[in-house]
């Protein structure tokens, strides 16, 4: 048969395959990856690791009734073909076309969406007690990989289910990757575990032969309790009340298929334990999955390669002051959950290996180990994603705030994401940071306040986070010193009337833009905590009108933060606050995004006019680059 791929438009077509005709299929759906990727860029090489297992997974199970929960979600793109959105691929991660990620809006065979790790055998685990509930005879299949397992949430998980009579089954997909490699003594564990299939098969086909025989078969338990150290670890997964499969070989779609078929029929918790190789089938993602993780667009005749000189993003800047900051003071230790390469601390773990720290995808327990550290006089950095913080809350409160421990956060991808979409946003680190006592929050304007802001959030006493953006800011020279800039302080950038434009982090130049058009007044207020009350006063006191302008969330942001301001001090001005609306962004193009929820230069001046039509505004000037 030709052309597999195109005559699938469900699972229901691929059950009519024969078996035989699987390797096929996967090799089709592999080029089907890189041609589709290549041109919209995305996750990579997680989805080539993949495609077997989910050939499997949906020629066994009577998918959309039973309920696949894909951990994290970025290796589903083989699942969004098979089910119905093979032809849609080319709208990956643009807008109003497919996520990313799993979205139950965007299709019946997507069970639960995802996109931050960890939270599939919780998930499945619910909806497996549902089925028992209602009386359903639906299967509930959680799919994790090997680095989302070293998240405390999936043993919690797991600690329930397997203690529980629910038919629930568990798939790690071991591929050793998680985003950045491995660590922690549960990769020690797997690695272990890969060396016991000698066992793991002899076991099985002992107890099937010693079954026959009642009292043989309870002393070859006896001895197997007493020698199997001697052999093969303990499965901490067995201990946790799971019968475990494995590992077996997960690019043999075959295999694969056998063994699902028999955990098909299996109550109770089961664990089925799958090695992949991140990459698979396309050879430079194979030997630098790391690179291919999440790339942009590219040629797949060359792969990946410089197209020259790229602008300095912010992380660059973070990781530059990091190693700058670590010359200078030898107490600075520097923690990630496992995003090495995304927060650019590749140079640092490389220089000052001993002070660097990743702890795997655990952000709860890099926030308290900080604090541990702090308390010891050391000077820890966390360098964090916005939207990774949310899950070490708590922590962030009672463990660094409510002991006023001098902990640096440095949250990356702060505001729009873009094409991740709504999961990855970090338009409410603001919100949910200046709430805290003892806490300050630093919002830099540009690549070089950046690092100056980040030197002076290290010299502070309590904790700080410094937020900046994905990407690079509009190119301003970043100086080679420690320099800081004043704790809570403001700067007046333009001078004008009636209007007075307080600026938070990187919309400062859209704002600057706009009030050229506006004859309006431009602060950069540097810090949503604590605000420049000075500067906030005279503000009120001089102009008509004031506007802030963020690119977080206007519920509880910088802009609600200055109306509180205004009351306390007993002032009545009116305020219009522009940032993002009570509502979870799309994915998309950022430039596109940006300009369609109106933080442009134009959309800002668009706002003020519409909201007080006598301020004029003269028509917007291209900007020449």
């Amino acid at each position: 048969m030709d052309a597999l791929l195109e005559w699938i438009q469900s699972p229901s077509h691929l059950k009519k395959l024969s078996r035989e005709n699987l390797p096929s299929l996967a090799q089709e759906l592999r080029e089907r990856l890189v041609e589709t990727v290549s041109q919209t860029g995305g996750h990579f090489s997680s989805n080539l690791g993949t495609v077997e297992l989910t050939i499997a997974l949906h020629y066994v199970f009577n998918t959309p009734e039973d309920r696949l929960v894909w951990d994290v979600g970025h290796q589903t793109y083989p699942h969004k073909i098979l089910t119905g959105r093979n032809a849609l691929m080319g709208s990956l991660r643009q807008k109003g076309g497919l996520s990313g990620f799993p979205r139950r809006e965007e299709s019946v065979y997507d069970a639960f969406g995802t996109a931050h790790s960890s939270t599939s055998i919780s998930a499945a685990l619910g909806m497996a007690v549902a089925h028992k509930q209602t009386g359903s005879q639906r299967k509930a299949v959680a799919i994790i990989g090997d680095g989302a397992l070293t998240a405390g949430m999936a043993y919690e998980a797991m600690n329930n289910a397997g203690n529980s009579p629910y038919d629930l089954l568990v798939i790690l997909n071991d591929n050793d990757m998680s985003i950045s490699p491995p660590v922690g003594a549960l990769n020690r564990y797997l690695a272990e575990l890969m060396g016991g299939r000698f066992y793991a098969q002899a076991k099985k086909l002992g107890e099937q032969v010693l079954r026959n025989a009642p009292p043989l078969f309870a002393l070859a338990k006896h001895l197997e309790e007493q020698t199997q150290n001697l052999i093969q670890p303990h499965t901490i997964f067995e201990k946790l009340g799971f019968t475990y499969t494995g590992p077996v070989d997960g690019h043999d779609v075959q295999g694969l298929v056998d063994t699902l078929q028999k955990l098909h029929k299996t109550p109770g918790p089961q664990f089925l334990h799958v090695v992949t190789r991140k990459g698979k089938g396309y050879a430079q993602a194979e030997l630098d999955p790391v690179a291919y993780h999440g790339p942009g667009k590219f040629d797949p005749a060359v792969g990946l390669r410089s197209a020259g000189q790229s602008p300095v993003t912010f992380t660059q800047v973070f990781g530059q002051w990091l190693c700058d900051m670590a010359d200078k003071d030898p107490r600075l230790v520097a923690i990630t959950p496992a995003m090495r390469e995304g927060s650019g601390m590749v140079a640092f773990s490389e220089r000052f290996p001993s002070r660097y720290h990743d702890v795997g995808i655990a952000e709860q327990h890099a926030v308290t180990f900080a604090a541990g550290l702090a308390c010891e006089g050391l000077k820890p950095v966390v360098a964090i994603y916005s939207t990774f913080l949310q899950r070490a809350y708590d922590q962030l409160i009672h463990d660094v705030a409510l002991q006023k421990l001098p902990v640096v956060f440095a949250l990356d991808r702060a505001g729009l994401v873009g094409a991740d979409g709504p999961t990855h946003a970090g338009m409410y680190d603001i919100a949910f940071t200046r709430c805290i006592p003892n806490m300050s929050v630093a919002c830099p304007a540009d690549e070089k306040e950046c690092r100056q802001l980040l030197s002076t959030a290290y010299t502070l006493d309590h904790p700080v986070t410094v937020r900046y953006p994905r990407g690079a800011g509009v190119g301003t020279p970043v100086d080679a010193d420690l320099s800081t800039l004043p704790w809570g302080q403001a700067e007046v950038k333009r001078q004008g009337q009636g209007v007075a434009i307080l600026a938070f982090g990187p919309l400062l130049y859209e704002a600057l833009k706009a009030a050229q058009n506006l004859n309006a007044t431009v602060v950069n207020m540097r810090w949503a905590k604590p605000l420049d009350l000075q500067i906030l006063k005279e503000m009120a006191l001089t102009h008509d009108r004031l506007v802030t302008v963020e690119d977080g969330t206007r519920k509880g942001g910088a802009g609600a933060a200055v109306l509180e301001a205004l009351q306390d001090m007993g002032l009545v001005k009116p305020v219009l606050v522009i940032g993002f609306e009570d509502e979870f962004t799309e994915h998309g193009d950022p430039k596109v995004l940006m300009k369609d929820y109106g933080l442009t230069a134009e959309g800002i001046a668009q706002r003020i006019s519409q909201q007080w039509p006598d301020v004029q505004s003269t028509p917007m000037l291209r900007r020449v680059v």
